[in-house]
């Protein structure tokens, strides 16, 4: 069912007011709407672009009503809003995506579960309600392994990788003592790549994916995303295709990004599903056709999706926070070479892996593209000066 057209003019709420709801109203002030985001955090990145932005917890629902009624349509640019809440603003106003994919995406043995279901290859996995599954498990699935919290985490976090029982028995105390809820036991993979897809779906159906990033991380973290990803064409196909049958199968009404492992023998395993622009994507503002921001904005508001053509090879790197200050320096000297692009954040304080930013080279040359954006990023650092 097509959704009504909201059009220029209207307003866009966003819950969530760090750098993906930022990136997004930046898109939505050029077409000519307004802006309204909800964040605990005072002067947060989104706010200092927004039209206003309303102080508030995620689970304060006065605050998200309050909201909905400031706008036209809600979309959310992280995945921990409580799924309550969105189910509450759905009787109100239209949310986009709905609750539905949140109750998929927040879960990870039912986001799993869902792409068994599709059969969409994953990693054998088991449930951890109690210490006497962890025997069971390792029997099963075998080590190492992953034991994660089942909800939450991101850049490696509520998560260990367990080579052994005393290893497992000592995370599932310090994962159950954190989290409180049942944990997953994922099999290791050795995988060769991991890849990504950013894929766009409207309430009429349409979908689109844009080309797969190869993306290499560094202490769990993003840390490079590279397009065209060095992979075969049918590995290409074969990907972007799964993450179109995830957003239709879904009903996704917006952006998702799917992570995945490319295998030794080829096959692709799905790792996780973020139902909102992805880091992975960031390259979209710079060298494509229309930004996974922009494609966000056009399917929540009923409008025709974009092209996701690559208009040049680029090469993404995360600009993060060291603990050594708060005011960035070099940026002069990475601007230097005209075909790099600088993407700061706003926020105020760069604790240290926080990412603050990030930049992308276009250049015809996937190899140069690399060079060429690690030689920039090694000319930034931050000093102990505050940001005024």
């Amino acid at each position: 069912m097509r959704d009504k057209i909201i059009g220029p003019g209207s307003t866009i709420g966003i819950l969530g007011g760090g750098q993906l709801g930022r990136m997004l109203a930046m898109e939505a002030k050029k077409m000519g709407y307004r802006v309204v985001t909800l964040d605990p955090a005072p002067d947060s990145p989104c706010g200092q672009v927004a039209d206003e932005q309303i102080v508030a917890s995620f689970d304060d629902v006065e605050a998200a009503v309050t909201l909905a009624g400031k706008c036209d349509v809600i979309t959310y640019e992280f995945e921990n809003v409580a799924v309550s809440v969105v189910e509450r603003l759905e009787k109100i106003q239209m949310v986009h995506p709905g609750s539905r994919v949140l109750r998929f995406t927040q879960n990870r043995v039912a986001e799993k579960s869902f792409l068994q279901e599709l059969n969409i290859g994953v990693a054998d996995f088991d449930v951890i309600r109690g210490q006497d599954d962890l025997e069971r498990a390792g029997e099963h699935i075998g080590l190492p392994a992953i034991l994660k919290t089942t909800s939450g985490g991101y850049n490696g976090k509520g998560q260990y990788v367990v080579k052994d029982r005393e290893q497992a028995l000592s995370a599932y105390q310090r994962l159950k003592m954190s989290s409180g809820e049942e944990l997953i036991w994922e099999r290791f993979v050795p995988f060769v790549k991991e890849v990504s897809v950013i894929c766009a779906r409207t309430s009429a159906g349409e979908v689109a994916s844009y080309p797969v990033a190869e993306n290499i991380h560094r202490d769990n973290i993003l840390y490079m995303s590279i397009v065209p990803a060095r992979i075969s064409p049918a590995t290409e196909k074969k990907a972007r295709e799964i993450a179109e049958t995830i957003a239709s199968r879904l009903g996704v009404v917006g952006v998702i990004g799917v992570e995945m492992f490319l295998m030794e023998d080829g096959s692709l395993l799905v790792n996780e599903i973020a139902p909102r622009p992805h880091n992975s994507g960031h390259y979209t503002l710079d060298a494509c056709h229309a930004s996974q921001f922009e494609q966000q904005l056009r399917t929540i508001c009923g409008l025709p999706l974009a092209s996701t053509a690559v208009l040049s090879p680029v090469v993404m790197i995360n600009i993060l926070g060291e603990g050594s200050g708060n005011r960035l320096d070099g940026v002069e000297k990475a601007l230097k070479d005209p075909c790099i692009k600088l993407h700061l954040y706003g926020k105020i304080e760069a604790k240290a892996k926080r990412k603050m930013g990030h930049l992308c080279a276009l250049v015809e040359s996937v190899p140069e593209a690399i060079g060429r954006a690690e030689k920039a990023k090694s000319k930034l650092r931050w000093d102990e000066r505050s940001v005024k």
